[in-house]
């Protein structure tokens, strides 16, 4: 039983023993750091059913508890707070219970149902960019959080493999391209692809200057540009099916995943299974028709099929166009379902997708609500605000985009530096270095990322996020290397249980060590990567400070050094499964 819990059941008790009423719910906090304490019981609430002072309230409860509950050692009352001190003995027998539990925290993943996250959703016209990081971080770490929650999670991700975008950049290779490849050229394929996408709107606005020179509106210029009809062609012969334009989609998105497939190694993401929008533009289609026939849609005039969610304080959303063609959002019903077929254990699903589509998420999610399917009721957008450099936004037709791979070698460019100026790592072998410089700045980019929440917009800088000292992944991982260094320093057996008295150091890391399972549990429920970042900091600031002021070689006696490597064993253990569930590595040296 939790000390929460025990705590709760005792006041009930008190106060049915003092004052002879009965308390349905007892509110708890952390208790404020100016205060001697370690968790702490709100009096006001009891005012409802007590007349009384709730100072004289909160002393008599105080003192009821230090004499029935062993787990309480002392008491003070603030006002209506009543600030408990744990007893050390309660707080070693938990902090053992810490310590002997393998994966401390990771619960044990349900078989009854799953969830599906989906994130990245590339576009086979270009590189994944800066955008796509943090939304493949998020991702991934949600995912990996919602497992350690104790689901059962399939990582995946659509691919936007079709369509007037993935034309253009075909079009251009076809016209400018003399057969190139990435092996001819040393690029990865989609950055060949994506230099192609670049091209054709190049042209594209030299054809529309030359229309408007001749005196054509620029609204029918962009239209009778030749580049644009020309790739709206070839979207009607790859629908139609035609060999040719079939084979050079093929091949040129296979250079592309090929490309991707290196980024996402790099990134440190990985998915179970990829959809393709080529196999499920079609999809959803027949859903709209059974949707039609039981009201839940309506036809206009023209034939197109709409749904009306004004009641819902939403607008009318067309679902088919006149014309009988799907729409995205008709698209993206059709997939959900599917996925329940092909996964028939998935009960809920998770899009990370920035907040620009909030609008159609909603509407999709009433939309699936609405055709009756149960799992509906378990959907979530996971939105998150855009990624922005000092330089200023990024256009990717332009080529102004910020590309993921040269971040991520900025990234390690980056810690090379700061680690060479500040003299860190001057001890190690050259290909040792390397190996950190990377470990160190792909931990620096992830976790300023994911440190913050995921609706808020981030001003990404990268020297800033690499620090060795302030709420920083380096910062953390300079802290989990020291533990190690303390650990092969050990050359005695800890692994037993001892008696000692807690210092008040000692006390705030336990606490901090206990928190840990609820703080996986609240990243799952809220979908937020930023609980456990901001968690492993105020892990590491309770540990660094016990560090500082308490000796653990030169202890006062054999336990008390047995325990505080104990101590120290744990904590770089949270946090290395902390910053796994974040996708960070973490250096056994630094």
């Amino acid at each position: 039983m939790s000390i929460q819990k025990t705590l709760e059941l005792a006041t009930q008790t008190a106060l049915q023993n003092l004052y002879d009423v009965s308390i349905e719910n007892v509110e708890f906090q952390a208790t404020r750091k100016e205060f001697e304490g370690d968790i702490t019981i709100v009096v006001f609430p009891f005012l409802r059913q007590i007349k009384g002072n709730p100072v004289e309230i909160g002393n008599k409860l105080g003192t009821y508890l230090k004499e029935n509950i062993e787990e309480v050692a002392t008491f003070n009352v603030v006002k209506g707070f009543l600030n408990l001190v744990l007893s050390d003995a309660h707080l070693q027998n938990g902090f053992y219970q810490v310590f002997t539990t393998d994966n401390y925290g990771i619960n044990k993943q349900s078989d009854a149902h799953a969830l599906m996250v989906e994130y990245s959703s590339p576009n086979t016209n270009k590189p994944l960019h800066l955008g796509h990081i943090r939304n493949n971080l998020l991702g991934y770490s949600v995912a990996e959080i919602l497992k350690a929650a104790g689901n059962k999670v399939y990582k995946t991700q659509i691919i936007n493999d079709r369509g007037i975008h993935i034309c253009k950049s075909m079009l251009a290779y076809q016209k400018y391209g003399k057969n190139e490849t990435p092996e001819s050229t040393g690029l990865k394929g989609d950055k060949l692809i994506g230099n192609y996408y670049v091209k054709f709107d190049q042209e594209y606005k030299k054809e529309i200057a030359s229309l408007e020179e001749k005196g054509i509106s620029n609204e029918n210029a962009k239209k009778q540009a030749s580049s644009l009809v020309e790739a709206q062609e070839m979207l009607k012969k790859w629908e139609a099916g035609d060999q040719e334009v079939t084979d050079l989609w093929g091949k040129m998105n296979r250079w592309v995943y090929e490309g991707f497939d290196v980024t996402y190694k790099n990134l440190g993401v990985d998915f179970d299974v990829n959809y393709y929008e080529s196999n499920t533009y079609l999809l959803g289609k027949d859903i709209v028709q059974q949707g039609l026939e039981k009201g839940i849609f309506f036809k206009k005039t023209d034939g197109s099929v709409w749904i009306d969610l004004s009641k819902e304080g939403l607008d009318e959303k067309i679902v088919l166009r006149a014309d009988g063609t799907a729409v995205y959002i008709t698209q993206d019903i059709g997939t959900a379902i599917q996925r329940t077929k092909d996964y028939p254990d998935v009960k809920g699903m998770v899009y990370t997708v920035g907040n620009e589509q909030d609008y159609h998420f909603k509407v999709l999610f009433l939309i699936l609500k609405k055709l009756g399917y149960n799992w509906a009721d378990n959907l979530y957008h996971l939105s998150y605000g855009m990624v922005d450099l000092p330089e200023g936004k990024m256009k990717s037709r332009e080529g102004t985009v910020v590309d993921a791979d040269d971040l991520m070698q900025e990234m390690t460019d980056t810690a090379r530096s700061i680690s060479q100026e500040l003299g860190k790592l001057e001890a190690y072998a050259n290909a040792e270095k390397e190996k950190l410089y990377r470990i160190i700045g792909m931990g620096a980019l992830k976790y300023y990322i994911l440190k913050v929440d995921p609706k808020k917009r981030i001003l990404f800088d990268p020297k800033e996020s690499i620090d060795f000292n302030g709420n920083t992944g380096p910062f953390i991982q300079y802290t989990y290397a020291r533990i190690q260094s303390l650990l092969r320093r050990a050359d005695f057996d800890y692994s037993q249980k001892v008696n000692v008295s807690i210092h008040p150091k000692e006390r705030e890391v336990i606490k901090q060590l206990q928190d840990f399972p609820e703080v996986i549990q609240n990243a799952a429920k809220n979908h937020s990567p930023a609980l456990i970042a901001n968690y492993v900091y105020d892990l590491v600031k309770a540990f660094n400070s016990f560090y500082q002021s308490v000796s653990i070689f030169v202890a006062t006696n054999e336990d008390e050094k047995i325990f505080r490597i104990q101590l120290s064993q744990k904590v770089g253990a949270v946090i290395q499964s902390a910053f796994r569930l974040l996708g960070i590595e973490m250096p056994e040296r630094m």
